[in-house]
């Protein structure tokens, strides 16, 4: 070892973990590592906790989850305590939330903002990782736990003459603190995923001239957003283990009253009634009426023709109803979105789509944007073209295992992990709902849970056992790379082109990114893994 090792070494600040990120994931991760009377430091790269829900600002903002759903179950003194104000939870409550959390729970002391991980390398010698912050902090780490989110690092989009452009630049991922006044204002909005179909309405209701810059239509369902019905909540509250029990009970950890029979089954005219029904409720249950939406070519068709003739019920213009279909890829294969009010605002006067299928943005110019049309003048750019989901924060640390070899370096044909929890070659790492792992597809929250009991468990049981370092066995990972993969290839979302298959970033190769046979069979495969097994698919020093 060199003397600048050794000085590195010496002038660092020791700890039993470190983990990094301080949103719900990284929160939940401090509280439970402190259970087993480990010190432990989390770092944070905003000037805030909350993660997604600390970037994520822009107008209309919120949770497409429920919110009584959307929350820790793992303390019943919080569940009971805190009350939401709406069905659908916005940025701030969420933020608010989260404090009261870190409150509760007196986390704040072990939290450093504004702390940017630049790189983590172990010592093989020493089996120890040290990490760097951007500021040249160093910290000596037993254990490393990455609660960097599926969703944290945003794209930044290819725009011909983006600075040419004099106006105004808003990216959704990384919206002001300050509030944004677009009163009088001629705004422009590129991207309809989920962040665009949330923020258009609200800005719409602003905005003297709002242009919409669709590069590819998506499904969306009313959520129908309101007050919380403090009866409902009060039900909740009374009954949380029952209800939790039946979240653990779902395909996603979402309790959206899934169907129970295939669709295949059913009269088309029933199946017509229980999609209008679920239509009328609102929210993602509207892509659980039947176990076989996404599977059953006949029944995910009748679901997908179901919303296009709603949006063309609702949108007065037929000519931009029908850009606004999805017709490129059935439901399912994308991330259905839930909005309120997406589709009416295109009914305003104010609001032009511009449909780049047809209609492409050729360049920015000082004064707003061009297509083959002509020119339009806008004010403002705000920028809702995504993420660089699942792999992107973790690709911009470097990160070294064994003999140095960087993650980067590993994971350049694909994210290769055992459970979506660990890597081989990179011993007591930990990542949570990381790539592998069911992930997006779920409840996040409760796969945060669930991530971080199994962490601490192994942890727990891995100092019981008086050894130093638990790690991915090579044939683990690449038996579990196979098993996602075979799933994966069979599934409706592999065959569409979106964020989920990481098509959305330029040079990014198509890859598994999430284990598709749902929560269930995965809480099996990940219970077969840890402790029923002694666990068998990893190795220990």
């Amino acid at each position: 070892m060199s003397s600048e090792q050794n000085e590195g070494i010496s002038s660092a600040e020791i700890h039993d973990a470190v983990v990094v990120g301080a949103g719900f994931a990284g929160l939940y991760a401090l509280y439970r590592l402190r259970q087993l009377g480990l010190s432990v430091r989390v770092l944070e790269q905003g000037g805030d906790i909350g993660g997604t829900w600390y970037w994520n600002r822009y107008p209309g903002a919120r949770c497409d989850v429920e919110s009584l759903q959307y929350s820790y179950s793992f303390s019943d003194d919080i569940q009971q305590a805190w009350s939401w104000s709406e069905r659908f939870a916005s940025q701030s409550e969420l933020l608010r939330y989260m404090h009261f959390v870190a409150d509760r729970l007196d986390l704040n002391r072990d939290i450093e903002l504004e702390a940017r991980v630049v790189s983590a390398f172990y010592d093989a010698e020493r089996r120890r990782w040290m990490v760097t912050t951007e500021a040249g902090r160093r910290l000596d780490t037993r254990f490393l736990v990455f609660a960097t989110g599926c969703l944290s690092t945003p794209v930044e989009p290819d725009i011909p003459g983006l600075e040419r452009f004099e106006g105004k630049v808003y990216r959704t991922s990384r919206w002001p603190q300050e509030p944004v006044d677009f009163g009088g204002r001629r705004v422009a909005v590129v991207g309809t995923g989920s962040s665009g179909i949330q923020a258009i309405p609200v800005i719409a209701e602003q905005a003297a001239r709002l242009y919409v810059l669709q590069r590819t239509p998506n499904y969306s369902i009313p959520g129908y957003n309101g007050p919380m019905d403090p009866d409902f909540q009060r039900d909740w509250k009374a009954n949380y283990a029952e209800r939790r029990a039946q979240q653990l009970a779902t395909r996603n950890y979402n309790f959206v009253n899934a169907g129970t029979e295939p669709g295949r089954d059913v009269p088309q005219a029933e199946r017509e009634r229980a999609f209008e029904a679920r239509w009328r409720t609102g929210g993602l249950g509207y892509g659980y009426a039947y176990t076989d939406v996404t599977s059953d070519p006949e029944v995910n068709a009748h679901a997908s023709d179901f919303v296009r003739r709603k949006i063309a019920e609702t949108v007065r213009d037929s000519d931009v109803a029908a850009r606004l279909q999805p017709t490129e890829y059935k439901i399912g294969g994308r991330r259905l979105c839930v909005d309120n009010g997406y589709y009416e605002t295109f009914n305003r006067t104010n609001v032009t789509l511009i449909d780049m299928r047809a209609e492409p943005l050729t360049t920015m110019t000082p004064g707003g944007f061009a297509t083959p049309a002509g020119e339009y003048a806008i004010d403002d750019l705000v920028l809702a073209t995504g993420f660089d989901a699942f792999t992107g924060a973790l690709d911009r640390i470097d990160i070294r295992g064994r003999d140095g070899l960087p993650l980067r370096r590993k994971w350049a044909d694909g994210p290769a992990n055992y459970l979506g929890l660990s890597v081989a070659g990179f011993p007591n790492m930990f990542l949570i709902t990381g790539p592998g792992s069911p992930s997006v597809l779920s409840n996040m929250v409760m796969s945060i849970e669930q991530h971080v009991n199994w962490i601490g468990a192994c942890i727990g049981d891995l100092l019981a056992a008086g050894h130093a370092v638990i790690e991915a066995k090579q044939d683990s990972e690449e038996s579990w790379m196979r098993h996602i993969g075979a799933i994966a290839e069979a599934s409706l979302i592999f065959k569409t082109r979106s964020w989920y298959t990481g098509a959305n970033v330029s040079g990014k190769k198509k890859s598994y990114f999430m284990y598709m046979d749902g929560t269930l069979k995965y809480t099996k495969e990940l219970n077969e893994a840890g402790r029923e097994t002694n666990y068998a698919g990893f190795s220990f020093e």
